[in-house]
């Protein structure tokens, strides 16, 4: 018995060292997240008014989910230091919650990702549409445009139907260089189309995401399976530690 026990606390020693390893890695992207949804809350806010109608809730998942991981990302370095066997149960299913939440959000983002594109067709059309250069949607579209260098929704002549267009032309935000780009030549359709950026806002950033698309499913499949990972160390240790108690018994 005690020969077995001799050889099992190498290995308890190393599955240990293993899942607080994995535990601060856990901890680490639990901070990524809050970082994240606080970034996205305070600076992309705005931008939210041109994909969404009404007020989107993800930064506050982004920050509620880092923040839920931070502190199990603490409990399971604490469980693991202190090798309670429910703990390290505890700790486990914690991980297979956050496995199939991400599973699911992952999934989801891949099947319905036409719909979003549908819906921020319809939200940026509307933008540009209503758009007045004053209110929140219309700074964020000139953001848009000054940041993508593109005009409009699909090139710049959408800005012909609008209603600031008989008013005040194209917005300055559409410009290619501000310097050589008045009022007068913003308002002439001849004019503007020499000074004006000629591709639309809604192309580049579909073709953005559909591009991007199987980088950001791997990143997120690949995160959601390293779980498993931690779920099957978290259980491992807490077998061999029931059966050293078992032997010491």
């Amino acid at each position: 018995m005690s020969r077995r026990r001799m050889e099992t606390k190498p290995v308890i020693f190393c599955v240990k060292t293993l899942l607080l390893l994995y535990s601060f890695i856990f901890w680490v992207t639990g901070v990524v997240l809050l970082s994240v949804g606080l970034w996205w809350k305070f600076m992309l806010d705005p931008y939210m008014l041109l994909i969404s109608s009404s007020p989107s809730h993800t930064p506050y998942v982004l920050a509620g989910t880092g923040a839920a991981i931070v502190l199990f990302g603490l409990f399971g370095c604490f469980a693991t230091c202190r090798g309670r066997p429910w703990m390290l149960k505890l700790y486990a299913a914690f991980l297979c919650l956050v496995f199939m939440t991400e599973l699911i959000a992952g999934i989801s983002g891949f099947i319905f990702r036409h719909e979003i594109k549908g819906t921020f067709l319809t939200t940026y059309s509307e933008a540009v549409m209503n758009y007045n250069g004053r209110d929140d949607r219309s700074l964020a579209v000139d953001s848009v445009q000054r940041r993508l260098h593109c005009c409009g929704v699909y090139n710049y002549t959408t800005w012909f139907s609008s209603v600031y267009f008989p008013v005040s032309g194209i917005p300055a935000s559409c410009c290619v260089s501000f310097s050589d780009c008045s009022g007068d030549d913003l308002k002439n359709t001849t004019l503007a189309s020499r000074k004006v950026y000629k591709q639309g806002c809604y192309e580049l950033v579909t073709s953005f995401i559909e591009s991007n698309m199987g980088i950001i499913a791997g990143v997120t499949f690949g995160v959601a399976f390293s779980q498993l990972l931690g779920v099957s160390l978290a259980c491992c240790l807490s077998r061999f530690i029931n059966a050293n108690q078992y032997e010491m018994v």
